[in-house]
């Protein structure tokens, strides 16, 4: 097996800077051997950092680059099964982190494809920074193509992809649901907190209901497949030690979508109590 497999993914500290760590960025930047999960989709992503390449006779979809170091790996993967680069015709984008936007300008000259976004993260991307999050680092801007909002499909051939808008880690952080092989899968944006902040956030103001609401959004979703772009964050290593061993199916979880959220949930109620807290003790010490 590759050292994916065997690897453990080093998951940031409670306050650290999104990909500031330089540990954190080696750590996910691993270059791992790129695999079809089922169906058309491929993994093409690096040891922690998930990219994902569905496949059709019209051209290839391509969601997701990593961080700016990832692009080479990612090119390198998609022409390591076999596919060309210049048949990617689309990059989809879940949200406009450095560890997600990172390599599309790159990925973007070397395919020549358009890139899609959710319309609340365009102005992040073109600008080369999550605007309000100085504690994440910033990327090479790139011009976003195309912009979706809730249930709007991008179609090559026979794929089709429908846009999921689930705000909340960005303004305009976005899923995407298919079906392939027979199944639906759904590619889930982050729907952590990840240090975002919940209580008097100028910047975003309606960062706690747009949680809120893409909680329930997401929990009225179906999906017989459920991945997401950190490889810890589906078990990614786990699936695909059980896929190698002649599971077919190991990425078929219907209900791992609810666990996730359920999970994301809570971790939402403890950040904002604590954020609530926080602000909280900090009105009180400025009492005269």
């Amino acid at each position: 097996m590759t050292v994916a497999l065997s690897l453990t993914i080093l998951p940031l500290s409670p306050g650290t800077a999104v990909a500031q760590s330089a540990q954190a960025r080696a750590t996910w930047n691993l270059p791992t051997t790129p695999f079809r999960l089922f169906g058309n989709v491929h993994y093409v992503g690096t040891a922690g950092l998930s990219a994902f390449l569905i496949t059709g006779p019209n051209g290839h979809i391509l969601i997701d680059g990593a961080l700016p170091e990832s692009a080479p790996l990612i090119a390198a993967n998609i022409e390591r099964l076999g596919f060309r680069l210049r048949d990617v015709k689309y990059l989809l984008i879940n949200h406009s982190h450095v560890d997600h936007a990172g390599g599309l300008a790159e990925l973007k000259r070397r395919t020549g494809a358009r890139l899609i976004a959710g319309a609340g993260d365009r102005a992040d991307l073109e600008s080369g920074r999550t605007i309000g999050r100085n504690d994440i680092s910033p990327f090479p801007a790139v011009r976003v193509d195309r912009v979706v909002r809730d249930g709007d499909r991008v179609t090559l051939g026979p794929i089709v992809l429908t846009a999921i808008a689930t705000p909340g880690h960005t303004r305009g952080a976005t899923s995407w649901a298919m079906e392939s092989g027979g199944r639906r899968v759904v590619f889930v944006s982050s729907i952590s907190v990840a240090d975002q902040p919940l209580v008097g956030n100028r910047a975003y103001p309606t960062a706690a209901a747009d949680f809120r609401a893409t909680f329930a959004k997401l929990r009225a979703t179906r999906a017989d497949v459920y991945l997401s772009f950190h490889g810890e964050g589906f078990d990614l290593k786990e699936k695909r030690a059980r896929l190698a061993a002649g599971k077919a199916d190991a990425f078929v979880d219907p209900g791992e979508l609810g666990r996730r959220v359920d999970a994301a949930e809570r971790g939402f109620t403890e950040a904002l109590a604590a954020q609530r807290r926080a602000v909280q003790r900090q009105r009180q010490g400025s009492r005269p």
